[in-house]
């Protein structure tokens, strides 16, 4: 095989300027703690009941498995283009450049959920209630919401990463007031349905019914999800080959310590009954925090909306950092085209990619609404299958392109071969039995070429990538990368800003 070229200056963003504390305050501010126990923890207990605490830890582990792999990829391999980069290394370019559109896809979608969230709560916040139910009020502000963000995410990681200092601190005070606040009333006899804390809460073995455990396991996987933001990151932290792998770890153990602890003690509050606040009330399933906020905070209630508006808006910013990121590194490798590669001068963003994706998720975001608001929901029900696509796809190409050095020691053949083996094999399975569960016309909320319409938009999302990736397999400028030129095994890291002749690899890029 030819030489790959050398490292040259990079792609231009502002490296060293995130240390550990920054890269693991953005990536926990990616999975909106708040916001995803608020949209989750309702349907896990509808799901499992008691055993939502076990719930979360199980769906914890194929999550910390990836994390592994993210960690020692990033090691070996410090590119912004995280899945896509790493795919292509280990399997080649068409893999790759799903992997690539796997992460862009969960975005634009989660944007479009967060967006909306953020203008319901806003204006639950001000209102009397009514002006939460104005489909175009709330429409118009998740897209003002969207480009607030977008602007703070094109000045810069920097300040973007000084506000989400201030709104994760946020979060994470009103969670430990939930907390307190929710024990307190559960010890001197005031909560609602006081229900003792049992460890039977923690048994793996205390599920009943098999597809209602893969619903509360999948349905956790989202609440983790985002994590791996910091890694997209990479370029830009102080130290990108050891800094982004470590703030991911941390990450995900802060997210199941911050989950099962408020888990715990929503249960000893509010019980798991199906009345009243009770958690497995189907009523309040899609929002089980507006349900309970008044009996915990009293006057203080809105404290508990302030906490998920913030979280919200806190996401949608964070969200934008890892598919601009991600589609800098495809236009710098020749697998999109070359203005997705423009780098802000002074601000050192990928200024364009950053710019479509606010402008994609707001005509993504208008264009459901106006359709279907049944539709946007099921959009956002289906995320997990792009979720589990691109981790389980990081966790294969981990194993493959270590392939020769797993067993040259035990730390290897744990870190790069066995774990992200095992949660890449989870993640696989999480796929096939979501979609097979979504292909029901009775899950979600609408229903398309007569199945379920989570299903078609989940896949057809996914199908859709491969149509723009045949696509842009026929435009000449797409040649270096699709010959394994431009991007294969041996290619150095950091993509040089300077056009160069590109070494033919002799495999494709395997």
């Amino acid at each position: 095989m030819t030489s790959a070229p050398e490292r040259t200056s990079g792609k231009g963003l502002a490296a060293g300027t995130l240390g550990l504390w920054g890269s693991t305050v953005i990536g926990l501010a990616s999975t909106a703690p708040v916001y995803s126990l608020v949209a989750t923890l309702g349907f896990v207990v509808v799901a499992v009941g008691a055993q939502a605490p076990i719930a979360f830890v199980l769906a914890f582990i194929p999550m910390l498995f990836i994390a592994f792999a993210y960690r020692e990829l990033n090691n070996e391999v410090p590119d912004c283009g995280t899945t896509f980069t790493w795919g292509t290394k280990a399997f080649g370019p068409w893999v790759g450049w799903m992997g690539g559109w796997g992460v862009a896809v969960a975005g634009m979608v989660v944007l479009a959920n967060l967006s909306q969230i953020a203008g319901i709560y806003l204006w639950s916040l001000v209102g009397d209630g009514s002006l939460a139910e104005n489909v175009p009020l709330v429409t118009a502000t998740g897209v003002a919401f969207i480009a607030a963000m977008t602007y703070v995410s094109y000045r810069g990681v920097e300040i973007g990463e000084r506000i989400q200092n201030i709104l994760l601190a946020v979060q994470y005070i009103v969670l430990a007031l939930f907390v307190v606040v929710a024990l307190w009333k559960f010890f001197d006899g005031t909560a609602p349905n006081p229900t003792p804390f049992d460890l039977a809460w923690f048994n793996p073995l205390g599920f009943t019914d098999w597809s209602g455990f893969t619903e509360a396991v999948l349905l956790a996987l989202f609440i983790y999800w985002g994590w791996d933001t910091c890694l997209a990151l990479n370029e830009e932290t102080k130290d990108p080959k050891r800094i982004p792998g470590r703030a991911a770890l941390l990450t995900t153990v802060i997210l199941l310590g911050t989950y099962v602890t408020v888990t715990v003690a929503a249960m000893m509050y509010a019980g798991v009954g199906e009345d009243g606040a009770g958690l497995a009330n189907a009523d309040n399933a899609d929002d089980v925090f507006l349900a309970m906020k008044d009996g915990l905070f009293g006057p203080f209630a809105w404290v508990l909306v302030v906490a998920v508006l913030i979280s919200a808006v806190s996401s949608t910013q964070t969200t934008i950092l890892p598919t601009a990121r991600g589609t800098l590194a495809m236009a710098a490798y020749k697998a999109l085209p070359a203005r997705f590669q423009r780098v802000h001068p002074r601000f050192h963003t990928p200024s364009f990619s950053t710019l479509v994706m606010g402008i994609v998720a707001s005509v993504y975001y208008v264009g459901m609404t106006i359709i279907s608001d049944n539709i946007l929901q099921d959009s956002i029900l289906s995320l997990g299958l792009a979720i589990a696509f691109y981790y389980a796809m990081t966790g294969y190409a981990c194993v493959w392109y270590f392939r020769r050095e797993l067993f040259t020691s035990g730390k290897n053949l744990v870190y790069r071969g066995i774990l992200p083996l095992l949660g890449a094999l989870m993640l696989t399975y999480a796929f096939v039995q979501s979609a097979i569960d979504m292909y029901d016309v009775d899950y979600g909320n609408s229903e398309l070429l007569g199945i379920g319409g989570t299903f078609v938009v989940g896949i057809g999302a996914l199908a859709f990538g491969v149509v723009l990736m045949v696509v842009w397999y026929l435009v000449p400028a797409s040649k270096p990368f699709f010959r394994g030129e431009s991007l294969n095994r041996d290619t150095e890291v950091l993509v040089p800003d300077e056009p160069i002749t590109y070494p033919r690899s002799v495999d494709g890029g395997i």
